[in-house]
């Protein structure tokens, strides 16, 4: 289980190596995603809160990145965080996910991105559910959720 303490070293001190690697240039990247996710993901953008189509939705599967189809979290681990955005409380494995130091706007956060592909996907905080304590606060656009059924 990542702690907040990793988390930050992480953000410092390097990030695991991820299983493969997807890289594409600006223009290859503009052609597989819509306006919003590149904006979002490429671009670190962000949505308005309540406003993401998987900010509600609860059903079992697996949320995978919308740019690469890395597996990012699992929704047994996702929860309600009253914040507008999906919240979860770990990645579905440690080297998921690339935490970056944020200094933007004025404040110290810790962005995260898919570790395969560099998409933004949010920031994480230390204020999430036990036994973590950790809330990954995530865009929707930068994710597909991959229900079980399907």
């Amino acid at each position: 289980m990542i702690t907040w303490k990793e988390v930050i070293s992480f953000s410092v001190n390097g990030n695991p190596e991820p299983d493969t690697r997807v890289e594409k240039t600006e223009a290859e990247w503009k052609d597989v995603l819509t306006e919003t996710q590149y904006k979002i993901t490429r671009l670190k953008g962000t949505e308005r809160a309540h406003s993401g189509a998987l900010c509600s939705i609860y059903e079992p599967g697996k949320y995978s990145c919308v740019c690469c189809d890395t597996l990012l979290f699992d929704a047994t681990i996702k929860f309600d965080s009253g914040t507008g955005w999906p919240s979860f409380s770990q990645p579905i494995k440690e080297n998921a996910i690339k935490y970056h130091k944020d200094t933007s706007y004025g404040m110290v956060r810790v962005e995260v991105m898919c570790n395969t592909c560099d998409a933004h996907l949010g920031h994480v905080f230390p204020d999430g559910p036990e036994p973590s304590g950790l809330r990954y606060c995530i865009n929707s656009e930068s994710m597909v959720l991959k229900k079980e059924n399907d």
